[in-house]
């Protein structure tokens, strides 16, 4: 996982990341834990202003959450991407899919939980997990792997998860979830590992879970009790004293905790404070072949993890509009937050309290801007813009060749939607074609006069992303005869390294036609000097721009 440890904590006002400008999903959710922890050393160093940006920040999360089905999913566009599936791996998450990502909130799990519904609904959400098919969808991961239902053992934004039962009053499922883990996920064996050994992480996490707790928020003073695989196990403190786990009546079945003492004191808590073992000490935990259900199960036992100033505004979303329509969309807006209340405008001005009040379902009938913003308690979300393209009434495409059902920017109509893709290949603004030509047609609807035409492509070496070799335009009026009116040769050499935007021009063009052929020549495989040459190469396809 990602992390920023880098940081220059001495001064730590002059870190400047804008958060809004991460395009890759996972990346919101982890720095947002990230900089929950840069709220805490600011609160420490008496940074108060510091301290009040980046637990802002560390609530990030809450523009992700999709109130309707529980996930945290990417957004485009304003709206929640779609078409969603759980377990669909896409671009949208790095090595993980929305069930592995969606539990990544370790700094705020008491107003997440409530977001859900509350702990019953943490926990039922919990057993979805662990219960669904271990199959996941969309393009081939290697990362993802020790799968029990969707949990992946074998890539870290899952290790936290397990432990989450404990959060949700409910430790015993906690405890049947690690020692499952332990059990079925390790070996003593060259291949004993689930998954990628990543700076240690599989391993840290069963030498934590061994001793039977783990730090699901790290830089907190809580560790999650789990079940221990030792009978005792003993720390040898930095500062000269000691803590020692015991687990009484331990054995392969004998998992679930039916009681424990801290030093001598019975407690019910299924946690374990940093505080208290630094004091040096002993926990007793007291195991059997049975769940004590009544063991940690109430709201004071669980450990703690809530933002509790500071709150944010969730942003708003377009929960139904479509992006690009014929005549007209219609538009629905929400927030994860119901209590909020979104001001909307369509002039391209800054909404606020003093803009339109959305109160219901709206039509759109052109192309239109969307700016958006929620306000709880006169307290505003950020400002969100969402883009409306209204096509040129009977214009249509039809594609000859087929595009990469992973790279698909929005479908069959991608080509014409008068969405220019930019920079970086991952936005999913650009259609993708592997070992093929583009191959389109688009009807005009009615005979036109024709000055301009144009497609855009991307090239990114590295990622096997190449331009074509030449763009062929023709004009037909029939769709039967086409007559060649240009072509456009690529001088972009397939070395050139970095992300490279070309669009093939023809202009100054007085041609009558309704239709209208774009046929982009797939450079075929990689050339000698590529690492990977030999492969079948892609090309990215932008807008296809009829003047």
């Amino acid at each position: 996982m990602d992390h920023r440890w880098g940081l220059n904590f001495i001064n730590i006002g002059l870190y400047s990341f804008d958060e809004r400008k991460v395009k890759r999903f996972p990346k919101r959710l982890e720095y947002a834990y990230d900089d929950w922890c840069i709220a805490q050393m600011a609160k420490k160093m008496g940074k108060n202003e510091d301290y009040k940006t980046y637990i802002r920040r560390a609530q990030y999360y809450k523009n992700l959450f999709d109130p309707t089905t529980g996930f945290m999913r990417a957004r485009k566009n304003g709206s929640l991407y779609s078409p969603f599936d759980p377990a669909e791996v896409n671009f949208n998450y790095t090595e993980a899919n929305a069930w592995q990502y969606s539990f990544y909130v370790p700094q705020d799990i008491t107003n997440w939980s409530a977001m859900l519904g509350g702990k019953v609904q943490l926990a039922t959400m919990l057993d979805g997990l662990f219960a669904a098919k271990p199959q996941t969808t969309g393009r081939d991961q290697a990362d993802i792997t020790g799968l029990i239902g969707q949990y992946a053992h074998g890539n870290e934004p899952s290790h936290q998860i397990a432990y989450l039962y404990d959060y949700a009053g409910q430790p015993w499922k906690t405890q049947e979830k690690v020692h499952e883990i332990v059990y079925t996920l390790y070996h003593n064996q060259p291949d004993g590992l689930s998954g990628n050994e990543d700076c240690g992480q599989m391993s840290a996490w069963l030498v934590l879970s061994a001793m039977g707790f783990y730090p699901v928020t790290p830089a907190s003073d809580f560790y999650a009790i789990g079940t221990p695989l030792f009978d005792k196990v003993t720390i040898h403190l930095e500062n000269g004293k000691q803590f020692a786990i015991k687990a009484n009546n331990l054995s392969d079945n004998n998992f679930y905790i039916s009681a424990s003492r801290l030093n001598g004191t019975a407690t019910n808590h299924c946690y374990l404070r940093h505080s208290d073992l630094m004091k040096g000490g002993e926990l007793q935990l007291d195991m059997m072949s049975q769940p004590n259900k009544a063991w940690g199960s109430t709201d004071g036992d669980a450990p703690v993890s809530a933002i509790t100033d500071n709150f944010i505004t969730p942003n708003p979303m377009v929960e139904k509009g479509d992006r690009v329509f014929y005549d007209s969309t219609l538009v629905v807006l929400g927030c994860a937050n119901d209590k909020a209340k979104i001001y909307y405008t369509l002039d391209n001005s800054q909404p606020s309290e003093n803009s339109s009040l959305y109160s219901e379902p709206f039509l759109l009938t052109n192309t239109s801007t969307l700016k958006t913003v929620a306000y709880v308690d006169h307290q505003p979300s950020f400002t969100v813009t969402s883009c409306f393209n209204k096509i040129p009434k009977g214009r249509t495409l039809r594609l000859n060749t087929r595009y990469s059902n992973s790279y698909t920017a929005g479908g069959d109509i991608a080509l014409i939607d008068g969405i220019y893709g930019k920079g970086d290949f991952h936005t999913g603004s650009w259609q993708g074609y592997q070992g093929v030509d583009v191959d389109a047609v688009v009807n005009l609807g009615k005979t036109s006069l024709i000055h301009k035409l144009a497609i855009g492509f991307n090239q990114d070496m590295a990622s096997w992303i190449l331009m074509p070799q030449k763009v062929d335009f023709y004009v037909s009026s029939d769709d039967v005869n086409y007559r060649l009116v240009g072509t456009v040769v690529n001088d972009i050499p397939a070395d050139k390294e970095g992300s490279i935007i070309k669009t093939f021009t023809l202009e100054g063009l007085n041609l009558q036609g309704q239709f209208v052929k774009v046929v982009a020549k797939n450079p075929g495989v990689l050339p000698p000097s590529h690492p990977s040459a030999g492969e079948k190469s892609w090309i990215f396809a932008d807008e296809i721009t009829i003047e």
